[in-house]
């Protein structure tokens, strides 16, 4: 957790798919750059896209199963979520949204204390290669932490011990102009029931109100509660409004010019709805979630 009480920064966003080989050549259709796939030592894959702001979104698949089972069996909190995520809600989704830390095992210490701790920490790490084919090898520790009232919306702290010292910049020269993460759009039908633990998660006291839900402001993203009617009105997005506990749902992601984006969807064949300001993608085989384009003014 932050000792300054400053917002917690948001790190990227777990999006389960069906296959990483799917999930790339969607996000390429979509007019990412896709990062080559990483294997996780417990079994999971993924093929990451990096934004210039430091966010990115995981697709994350299942390359060995065998060797998640036996992770999930010995207690790894990472590889039970990603499962039982993937055998309540499907193969295709929004699993988790992911904070930095600089001190994973002071988050989880924090996150115990409000008993908010959804399970034991992970220690791993795992190979990389850059597109240029430059090699290394980097290691993480995740605190994880959730509310039982929602387990299918997961969160955790990730802390880089050895980050890469790498040139991602290549990884940026989005086709659609994709630069930050903006928002993140969670839904739930009664936002309010939620406000102290995402106060507490996120390390902000103050937010909005407003007739479709909440709106949390981090350091470096905004983060919506909305209820289904306010799911439709700013994503186009039709949701069970009786279902009750928070749901990861989209991602809202600034773009240098959203004219241009929309005339690369087009191009490519993909549908969209179209709301004032902003373009949605409605959630497809290899895409997890949805994903909406913003103009971005920063």
């Amino acid at each position: 957790m932050t000792t300054d009480n400053s917002p917690r920064l948001i790190d990227h966003l777990v999006f389960p798919v069906t296959d990483i080989a799917i999930a790339r050549e969607r996000f390429e259709k979509l007019g990412f750059v896709v990062a080559p796939d990483g294997l996780h030592p417990f079994g999971t894959e993924n093929c990451c896209v990096f934004f210039p702001d430091g966010t990115f979104i995981e697709p994350i698949g299942i390359a060995q199963r065998e060797t998640t089972e036996i992770a999930a069996a010995k207690g790894n909190t990472m590889v039970q979520a990603v499962l039982a995520y993937r055998f309540r809600r499907g193969v295709e989704g929004f699993s988790h949204v992911v904070l930095k830390t600089a001190d994973a095992s002071a988050d989880h210490k924090a996150f115990t204390k409000l008993a908010m701790s959804a399970g034991k920490m992970v220690r791993f790490g795992r190979s990389f290669e850059t597109p240029e084919g430059e090699k290394g090898r980097v290691s993480f520790k995740l605190a994880f932490a959730g509310d039982k009232r929602a387990p299918d919306a997961q969160f955790f702290s990730c802390e880089v011990v050895n980050p890469p010292k790498v040139d991602r910049s290549p990884l940026y020269a989005h086709a659609n102009g994709a630069v930050r993460l903006k928002e993140i759009v969670i839904a739930e039908p009664n936002p309010s029931d939620f406000q102290y633990f995402l106060q507490d998660l996120f390390g902000v006291r103050e937010m909005d109100n407003h007739s479709f839900g909440i709106e949390i402001i981090t350091g470096n993203a905004k983060v919506s509660v909305l209820s289904a009617a306010g799911v439709k009105a700013f994503l186009g997005l039709d949701i069970d409004e009786r279902e009750r506990g928070l749901r990861h749902t989209a991602a809202v992601l600034g773009v240098k010019d959203l004219a241009k984006t929309k005339a690369l969807l087009e191009s490519a064949g993909v549908e969209t709805i179209e709301k004032p300001g902003r373009i949605i993608v409605a959630p497809e085989i290899g895409q997890g979630a949805a994903i909406a384009f913003e103009e971005d003014a920063s």
